[in-house]
């Protein structure tokens, strides 16, 4: 008896403890990081927590508290310095935290006053190797009214004012690049010369090359996931792409710019690979060409498929279009020599092929799909021969016959963004998925998963994984963020490619019915979760962790399941969407 008195005695001190650390006064500062700030934009947000049962004030002003103990305030910071004093108060006591902001207002753009080039700009930007008939662009600031030249004494000219947001000292111009050009990982020169006949030499960062009879002009792909890129343009999801290739297709380089390999595809048409997916091929290795020989098409109880007779594994690049249903495939450097076209009967989802020679070095291949909705197709080369692999319509179209994809966004050392309460969106990402799992399993569905736990994957190691294993969907669970965590807010979902809209938009409209702000349906998104072909995939982006009513509405147990019934609720729509033909 006494040993259970004491058990009992000693859990009532633990509760007494737990409750009384809760309440204790606490300031955690998710925005800014540090308490000394020195910024050039006025416009300035706090981001933290507290306990829940605290009150907070700034420089004594209240200071709304979420009921997961989230706060924040926007600031409008005049010029110099401006220090904020946080007080979290709860049972009399109280919690302090200074943050200071040293607020610099841009300076304005003056003019070079003295003989100088202040800056030099090139386009395309970095290290260049180039080709003659290649043309270089320039846009230099230095002192007004001199003559500017560059290599082989070509001339920049001073723009005017009308069309430098009247700057003074703009010059700009082009150089291409002639036959007779034969330097080799050199700094570009400028000279700028005055009136008087002083001169001042400054050269680029970045080098240049001409490409000689001695340089590599074939490289031919390696591993898994050699991608072409459309051009030079960048962002944090990485260049928009063309595609992915198989490995030992052979490209024609004309150029590099930084560490991508610029393709010539066809006589009008280029792309960008980054080196770490080719290597070069000795000197005299045969530009990639092909005549195309006899095809076959065929099915087995899961896929159809269009074998191409090619002489070379040639570059490619396919894309979907909708009503009616097509898959189309542009084949680079191949010429028509079909004689015929082997149909069988065993095939379940390709209603006719076609070809077309569009041009002289790009053959088209149209492939016409008994079905309206594109259930994924895979290209790849077996031996010489181009393979392009049809996903088959499911027969029944019900959870219990598929195999879904569950993609928990980030996790292990990728935290992801963070909420004001400190939550990461790995945590969140997680919870929603394993209640995914469960409930599509109550479904009758089978369910992968890239990860169960605090697991780091790489996006890479994740399409292949699912490359490796065909899922039927795949669900790639996110939460969004922003700097401003009161106005951006709202849940979104995110396709690439027009065949697999139909997924993104069932569920975004159910997640809709949760009285959730739109923040939009987006198409041809370039999300490596999404670059796969192989199968009907879809980005969701629940909600803005980073926005403090919605932090608190997915940290809410009941309401991530209301999510997840949504979000099946949304599979079932696209399924009977596909049934309604």
């Amino acid at each position: 008896m006494r040993l259970l008195l004491h058990i009992f005695f000693l859990q009532l001190f633990y509760a007494s403890a737990t409750a009384q650390k809760l309440t204790e006064p606490i300031i955690k500062l998710v925005q800014p990081y540090k308490t000394a700030n020195t910024v050039s934009n006025a416009k300035q947000f706090i981001t933290g927590s507290t306990c829940k049962q605290c009150s907070i004030t700034v420089n004594d002003k209240p200071i709304k508290v979420y009921s997961t103990g989230a706060f924040a305030i926007e600031l409008n910071l005049k010029p110099g310095d401006s220090t904020f004093t946080i007080k979290a108060e709860s049972g009399g006591k109280t919690a302090l935290k200074k943050i200071s902001y040293t607020y610099t207002v841009p300076k304005p753009a003056v003019p070079v006053k003295t003989l100088a080039i202040e800056s030099i700009e090139v386009f395309p930007e970095g290290s260049l190797s180039l080709q003659p008939g290649d043309k270089i662009q320039f846009k230099v600031k230095a002192l007004p009214r001199c003559q500017l030249t560059t290599i082989n004494d070509a001339v920049l000219q001073e723009m005017p004012l009308s069309l430098t947001k009247g700057m003074p000292g703009i010059y700009q111009g082009e150089y291409s690049i002639q036959p007779t050009d034969s330097f080799f990982l050199i700094n570009l020169p400028f000279t700028l010369t005055d009136s008087l006949g002083n001169s001042t030499t400054k050269a680029t960062k970045s080098l240049y090359s001409v490409m000689s009879a001695y340089t590599p002009d074939v490289a031919k792909t390696k591993g898994r996931l050699a991608h072409l890129e459309y051009g030079l343009g960048n962002d944090r999801l990485g260049g928009a792409k063309v595609g992915y290739l198989d490995s030992n297709v052979l490209l024609k380089v004309i150029g590099k710019v930084g560490s991508d390999y610029k393709i010539q595809l066809a006589k009008n048409r280029t792309a960008y690979i980054p080196e770490e997916h080719v290597e070069l091929m000795p000197k005299g290795t045969f530009a990639p060409n092909s005549l195309t020989d006899k095809w076959n098409v065929y099915g087995d109880s899961v896929y159809d498929y269009v074998k191409i007779g090619l002489f070379a594994r040639l570059p490619y690049q396919s894309f979907q279009l909708i009503h009616p249903s097509r898959i189309v495939v542009d084949i680079f450097g191949a010429t028509n020599n079909t004689n015929w076209i082997t149909q069988l009967q065993s095939t379940k989802e390709i209603a006719a092929v076609d070809y077309e020679q569009v041009a002289d070095d790009i053959f088209r291949v149209t492939i016409q799909l008994k079905h309206h909705q594109h259930w994924g197709h895979s290209i790849y080369y077996s031996g010489n021969s181009l393979v392009i692999r049809v996903k088959q319509q499911p027969q029944h179209l019900l959870l219990k016959n598929l195999t879904i994809a569950v993609d928990a966004g980030h996790g292990g050392s990728n935290n992801g963004a963070v909420g004001a309460t400190g939550v990461y969106e790995k945590e969140i990402t997680l919870a929603l998925s394993l209640k995914l799992q469960q409930a599509l399993k109550k479904e009758g569905a089978k369910v992968m998963m890239t990860r169960e736990n605090e697991h780091f994957f790489d996006n890479k190691e994740r399409i292949l994984f699912y490359r490796d294993n065909q899922p039927d969907l795949l669900l790639s669970i996110h939460l969004n963020s922003s700097e401003d965590p009161f106005r951006a807010g709202g849940t979104s979902t995110y396709y690439r490619y027009i065949g697999f809209q139909l997924l993104s938009l069932t569920i975004y409209k159910r997640l809709l019915e949760l009285g959730l702000k739109e923040y939009g349906n987006t198409g041809s998104f370039n999300f490596m979760l999404n670059s796969p072909t192989e199968y009907p995939n879809v980005l969701i982006e629940t909600l803005f962790i980073s926005n403090l009513e919605e932090e608190e509405k997915i940290l809410n147990n009941d309401f991530q399941q209301q999510m997840v019934e949504k979000i099946i609720e949304g599979i079932k729509d696209f399924l009977q969407g596909c049934s309604n033909e």
